[in-house]
């Protein structure tokens, strides 16, 4: 049996999974309209290619990428387009973007797809491509565009390839009930990655809260080389470097990447899209998405195409809006209220809570910190909660850089153990977003002095042009000169300009002549 580590810090919250996994995987079915954002993942968000009133067919590619770190937006179902507007998304800011709405027209009318013969002919290179055309960004999340991982970087080797199966949020079962029920895809995906990649190990992570899981897949793994690897339960060790660190022992380097230690990671949802777009040639329209909580009467697990309102959700699952008084995208530690039930389903909604008052309450008014240092003792990146929130709270950027605050995984693992309620994650997060946007500014700043030295060397250079151009036309003019006296002629330019005034001076006196007369 594999050897398995441990990472620093950790908790042990309830994980109320079992409410959703009574019933198998429910299809959402097709909603009578669709509004899909623009922007569903990291990096720049993509281009629209249809326009208002066009038909689209499902599958077909409404929005292309837009930069290298971005991917295209498909129709995940047949209809008009009945609008390209801001939208209320699914963000904790609660705020509008722009977004594709479709009006669907029932037929749910495939575009002609088929996959690749033999993934095993195509280089790497080809099989990259046709991920990213597929729009597939990572679904455990963080929604980082797929392709731009597997990428990778130049020179880099790869020696082990994690795949993501932990899923340690409470109430989440989407991953859980996704490894039950289709294994085999999981695999057939993996495998394709491998086929990209080459690592030498591949490691399947699963904590031991999952047993019907971990026989469906090391049934499925059977003759392949991946390596089901089961771990005790504790929270976040669904995080990409804790879950490394769990299964090699290796730890991310602070500021780094997987990468930079031979590591790719994965999320079985992932595999999945990935096999979807390489066999079957389907681009990412659909996903898994738990809705769960009290305030629900049928909790389970919906596969529902992008940009669904979350309302149509909510009524298939039974939900009762007078028991719940919040919405949360995720779950409880990670997750975000919505602002409204009308925002759609995105390629990283794995979670739909509609908990009851009781179910979880709103946090108690923060107490001063007592300074205890549980905070420190749970966090799983080693970083010290305490010192990040006193800097955040003086707006200390350098000291908070420092500190390593772009560590934090914003688990909630330190709020959570916190007897003084403090909303720590929010500071850092707040934090975060003010570093970035000062870096951003900082970005401006330095490409409008570039541009303004680039202009003023141009202009300093034309005028040095121009004034040897001058100079020239001038010792050119002498040279003539010269060689006109010393040739006892007369000089042709000279003589020029003497014709001209004196033609000058006499339409002058003619004009002079006829006024007097």
């Amino acid at each position: 049996m594999r050897r398995v580590f441990d990472f620093h810090g950790g908790i042990h919250p309830a994980e109320n999974k079992h409410q959703s996994l009574r019933s198998p995987i429910r299809n959402a079915g097709v909603p009578p309209q669709l509004v899909l954002p623009l922007s569903q993942h990291i990096g720049a968000p993509s281009r629209p290619l249809v326009q208002v009133g066009e038909r689209v067919l499902k599958g077909q590619m409404i929005a292309e990428a837009s930069g290298h770190v971005s991917v295209p937006l498909h129709a995940p179902s047949s209809g008009i387009v009945a609008a390209i507007e801001d939208r209320p998304i699914p963000h904790p800011s609660g705020l509008s973007a722009p977004c594709i709405v479709i009006d669907c027209d029932g037929r749910d009318e495939w575009i002609a797809h088929r996959g690749v013969a033999d993934f095993r002919d195509c280089e790497a290179t080809e099989l990259l491509e046709l991920i990213r055309a597929a729009g597939i960004a990572g679904m455990g999340g963080a929604g980082f565009p797929a392709a731009v991982k597997l990428a990778g970087k130049p020179g880099a080797t790869i020696r082990t390839l994690v795949v993501n199966g932990t899923e340690c949020e409470p109430y989440i079962t989407a991953d859980d009930i996704l490894m039950q029920e289709r294994a085999v895809q999981i695999i057939e995906g993996i495998v394709i990655l491998c086929h990209i990649l080459h690592p030498d190990e591949v490691l399947l992570g699963v904590e031991d809260n999952k047993p019907e899981a971990i026989l469906a897949l090391e049934k499925a793994a059977t003759g392949t080389a991946v390596e089901v690897v089961t771990f005790p339960t504790k929270y976040p060790s669904g995080g990409e470097k804790q879950l490394i660190e769990i299964l090699t022992g290796k730890q991310v380097p602070s500021g780094g990447l997987p990468v930079d230690i031979g590591i790719v990671c994965q999320n079985v949802g992932t595999a999945v899209a990935v096999g979807d777009a390489i066999l079957h040639g389907q681009p990412l329209i659909s996903r898994i998405t738990t809705v769960t909580g009290e305030a629900v009467t049928g909790p389970q697990n919906f596969e529902v195409l992008l940009g669904t309102p979350m309302q149509h959700l909510l009524d298939l699952a039974g939900f009762q809006p007078e028991r719940c008084e919040r919405l949360v995208m995720g779950g409880p530690m990670m997750g975000f209220t919505l602002a409204s039930p009308q925002v759609p389903v995105v390629k990283t909604s794995n979670c739909l809570l509609a908990p009851s008052v009781t179910e979880l309450p709103a946090p108690p008014p923060a107490q001063p910190c007592i300074r205890c240092g549980l905070c420190a003792e749970a966090c799983p990146a080693s970083l010290l909660p305490q010192q990040l929130y006193w800097f955040a709270r003086g707006k200390e950027v350098e000291k908070l850089e420092q500190h390593n605050l772009f560590d934090c995984i914003e688990c909630g693992a330190c709020s959570w153990v916190c007897p003084s309620t403090i909303p720590l994650v929010q500071y850092y997060r707040a934090s975060k977003a003010d570093i970035l946007q000062q870096r951003r500014d900082h970005e401006k700043a330095e490409q409008a002095r570039l541009r303004f030295e680039a202009r003023q060397a141009r202009i300093a250079r034309e005028e040095e042009e121009r004034e040897a151009k001058r100079a020239a036309r001038k010792q050119a003019a002498e040279k003539r000169a010269e060689q006109t006296a010393a040739e006892g002629g007369e000089d042709p330019i000279q003589a020029a300009i003497e014709r001209a005034k004196a033609k000058k001076a006499a339409a002058a006196g003619t004009s002079e002549t006829e006024a007097n007369s």
